[in-house]
């Protein structure tokens, strides 16, 4: 596996961030979506005591924008965890109001992927870090978009982005993908707990 480079993030640069709930408090969309998924998330007793038993704290800087879905599906898992294992120091900058941060987690070297979770330790030595959402979530949405554009012809190719198809055909596209991931989501939240678990147990090793 290849070691993750050295990160120009100091404690003083990290803790100019909004804290969790200073970042809530000044979102202008998806607020109700954003609350139902912190408060409707399920979390294990084992997920939870990954982080409880960690030695010492860690620090996340986040990488997020209101406007994201992946953003607002993802962070409410992570500030669910901040605050149930106290274990975590979370501060998010905003994506658009900084690129300099932005351009060092890049998605596969190229993409400006939200959100983004970089875990440090108290050195700030990075830890790992998490990106927009696991693959398996990514397929998984890929084989629903496939499903539903054969089960309806008229909904247009896979491949063909949402953004790009006939109105209506777009309408009644994401209203049927909204539904598949409600009911994909318990799941999907499960995923992104591992993945954020695989992180910090690096730490606690």
């Amino acid at each position: 596996m290849a070691s993750i480079p050295a990160n120009p993030v100091t404690r003083e640069r990290f803790e100019q961030g909004m804290t969790y709930d200073e970042f809530k408090a000044q979102m202008t969309r998806n607020q109700e979506r954003f609350t139902s998924n912190e408060s409707n998330l399920a979390l294990g007793h084992d997920d939870l005591e990954t982080f409880r038993r960690l030695p010492r704290p860690l620090q996340v800087l986040v990488l997020a924008e209101d406007w994201c879905g992946d953003v607002v599906d993802n962070l409410p898992i992570l500030g669910r965890l901040a605050a149930e294992s106290s274990k975590l120091d979370l501060r998010i900058f905003l994506r658009d109001q900084h690129p300099e941060l932005m351009d060092n987690y890049l998605n596969r070297g190229e993409f400006r992927s939200i959100p983004v979770f970089v875990f440090f330790d108290e050195d700030f030595n990075e830890i790992g870090r998490f990106i927009e959402r696991p693959e398996s979530v990514t397929a998984r949405r890929a084989d629903q978009r496939r499903a539903l554009s054969e089960q309806y012809p008229d909904l247009g190719d896979p491949t063909t982005p949402v953004g790009q198809l006939p109105e209506e055909a777009r309408v009644r596209l994401t209203e049927l993908l909204a539904e598949r991931r409600a009911q994909s989501k318990p799941l999907d939240n499960q995923e992104v707990v591992r993945a954020l678990r695989d992180i910090v147990e690096r730490a606690d090793s």
